[in-house]
């Protein structure tokens, strides 16, 4: 498996694992799948500040995690909300768990220190997998979304990436590692 950050060439690929979590479940709460213009903007927008990766087995793109801004205001950041989706064909291969590694490796160096996943309820798999990570459930915002016909209820989970300091230094772009 080789991890990597995600180009412009990968966006179709990303994309192509995305769509079914869109359509299909609700494991994300966007209702309809963007064109791959739009898609691409938002991946350059996250990764001029964040991480943003692909892993690739036998030159397939299987699976992609990336970070983003957990919240706006000022004091908020230094956390950061991760996601990762990896194809069905790549399941229990470890890709995610090589991918979540990476990127809390690159968001320890740019200076976060806290990791937050937001997990659409029941998904006993997802908060297993990120149990076993060292996440712990902060909380659960009840009924917050609405999609395919039910509201659904979202579990927060925290990983501290590091020692909280006192005077932190704001955290640098992943394009001044």
């Amino acid at each position: 498996m080789t991890i990597r950050f995600a180009t412009p060439a990968d966006v179709p690929a990303i994309l192509a694992i995305y769509a079914p979590f869109i359509t299909g479940s609700t494991i994300t709460f966007e209702y309809d799948v963007p064109m791959v213009a739009e898609f691409t903007e938002r991946v350059q927008t996250i990764q001029q500040q964040f991480p943003y990766l692909v892993a690739e087995v036998d030159g397939r793109l299987l699976g992609y995690a990336y970070a983003s801004k957990h919240r706006d205001r000022t004091a908020y950041q230094w956390s950061v909300e991760t996601s990762v989706y990896v194809h069905p064909d790549g399941h229990r291969q470890g890709i995610a768990r090589g991918l979540y590694a990476r990127l809390f490796e690159l968001l320890r160096r740019q200076g976060y220190y806290n990791a937050y996943a937001g997990i659409t309820l029941p998904n006993h798999k997802s908060e297993s997998f990120h149990r076993s990570l060292g996440f712990e459930h902060v909380g659960t915002y009840t009924n917050i979304g609405y999609k395919l016909g039910a509201w659904h209820s979202v579990s927060w989970f925290q990983l501290p990436l590091q020692p909280y300091q006192s005077n932190p230094i704001v955290p640098i772009s992943i394009n001044k590692l």
